[in-house]
């Protein structure tokens, strides 16, 4: 009997064409949403003028001003996807993600410790401590996780992701509560948020978001390898040590970037994985991309739902993929297509 994973690894190009097509279309529409939908509406004719960089009226500045706030949801939104992919493919885990490894916890602790006890205000070093924290994160998971008979498994590398996650969540809780000022300048970058984002925010972010791609997709053939298991992906001539190591890299290096300008943000990177292997197939050299795409569409589309669901107040974008991701992915499980990579 053929398996769901053999059938998607023999889709044709042109069906996967098509969906990056459709996904490539659907963020275009979605980046147009967002410029245009909020707490003030704006119309077409005002868009195309604030795009243009007019703010002759109310309705341009505002679309003016959601320029940068959507380039950051889109930017932050790829990032975590590709993120997520990677750590799936590195740890052969289908419930990996930045968040539940802890990756994303120690980098927003990192960020704490630097504000709270050295006063550390500037953004790039902001994204330099979250790297290093999510860079902590991963070796710490990884040794605990590789402890014990049958080294690193899915099931003790999730676990003792959860047990840092929640660890590092409780030391950001407990250098805040103390600290009144860091508090209400961390009260929403705990939730997660595209909010306040400017020229700066994406210039800092960009450079890592480009190196952090670069080496993903770089390594898309290597990941390809590690699915098969480590002793086949060996005997093909994979360097398995190397292909994790560098995979997980590019990750770190995604998730922290990330974190340091929006926040710990949740389920981009477990969800959009799955929903792109049912759509694409495994292939990572056509998954990966598709997976940028897809969540650039699924946070500007939490980030549109989150200014409209309460008349005149706005979610956190954070809260919004939590309220979305998890039913979805709980849908997924439920449909029992994707129980392993």
């Amino acid at each position: 009997m053929t398996t769901p994973d053999a059938a998607n690894l023999r889709r044709p190009a042109v069906v996967r064409l098509a969906w990056l097509a459709a996904a490539t279309a659907a963020l275009v529409l979605l980046m147009v949403a967002s410029v245009s939908l909020g707490v003030r509406d704006v119309a077409f004719d005002d868009v195309l003028a604030g795009l243009a960089g007019g703010t002759d009226t109310i309705s341009q500045a505002a679309v003016f001003k959601r320029v940068p706030r959507t380039l950051l949801a889109a930017l932050v939104g790829a990032a975590l996807a590709l993120a997520g992919t990677a750590m799936q493919a590195v740890t052969r885990n289908p419930l990996a993600e930045p968040g539940i490894l802890g990756i994303s916890g120690g980098a927003s602790l990192a960020v704490v410790i630097g504000v709270a006890f050295f006063g550390l205000a500037n953004a790039a070093a902001w994204a330099a401590l979250a790297i290093a924290g999510a860079s902590i994160a991963a070796v710490f998971v990884y040794t605990v996780g590789s402890l014990g008979r049958g080294g690193a498994t899915p099931l003790k590398l999730a676990l003792a992701g959860a047990a840092t996650s929640a660890a590092a969540m409780s030391l950001v809780s407990a250098v805040l509560l103390p600290r009144v000022d860091a508090m209400n300048t961390f009260r929403f970058f705990q939730v997660g948020g595209v909010g306040g984002a400017d020229a700066a925010k994406i210039g800092l972010f960009l450079p890592f978001a480009i190196v952090g791609t670069l080496v993903c997709l770089a390594m898309a053939r290597g990941m390809n390898s590690l699915a098969l298991g480590d002793d086949l992906a060996s005997a093909l001539g994979e360097n398995v040590m190397r292909t994790r190591l560098i995979s997980a890299a590019g990750g770190v290096i995604l998730c922290g970037a990330a974190v340091a300008v929006a926040g710990p943000i949740g389920f981009v990177g477990l969800v959009v994985p799955h929903v792109c292997r049912l759509l694409i197939g495994t292939d990572h050299r056509w998954l990966l991309p598709a997976s940028a795409l897809v969540g650039a569409c699924l946070l500007i589309a939490a980030d549109v739902v989150g200014r409209l669901v309460l008349p005149g107040q706005e979610l956190e974008v954070g809260i919004v993929t939590a309220l979305i991701g998890a039913p979805f992915f709980i849908w997924i499980v439920r449909r029992q297509k994707v129980r392993e990579l």
